[in-house]
């Protein structure tokens, strides 16, 4: 998959170091699938959360943070929306971020 915006999550680590190594694995395994259909992410992520406007939340690092993407499908391109803080996480509507 071709992922937008790796700055995104370079920019969040930098401000929470912990979480680095999580966001470069999760970086480096996306870029190297090919997922068609959703059903495809969750044999990838059994912890997606699936939401609307294609919209998928990712697990960050044991559930401390939150990586929510919009994915399209039919172009292989993951959309870096949100990466946050569980707490933050719960501020937003991930289904219009």
């Amino acid at each position: 998959m071709r992922i937008i915006a790796r700055r995104t999550l370079r920019e969040f680590w930098e401000k929470y170091p912990d979480v680095e190594q999580p966001l470069r694995a999760w970086f480096d395994r996306v870029k190297k699938v090919d997922w068609q259909t959703p059903t495809a992410v969750k044999d990838d992520y059994r912890n997606a959360s699936f939401v609307a406007n294609n919209r998928v939340v990712f697990n960050i690092k044991g559930n401390d943070y939150r990586l929510v993407t919009a994915v399209n499908y039919e172009f292989g391109i993951v959309y870096i929306r949100f990466v946050g803080t569980h707490r933050e996480y719960d501020k937003i509507d991930a289904s219009t971020i």
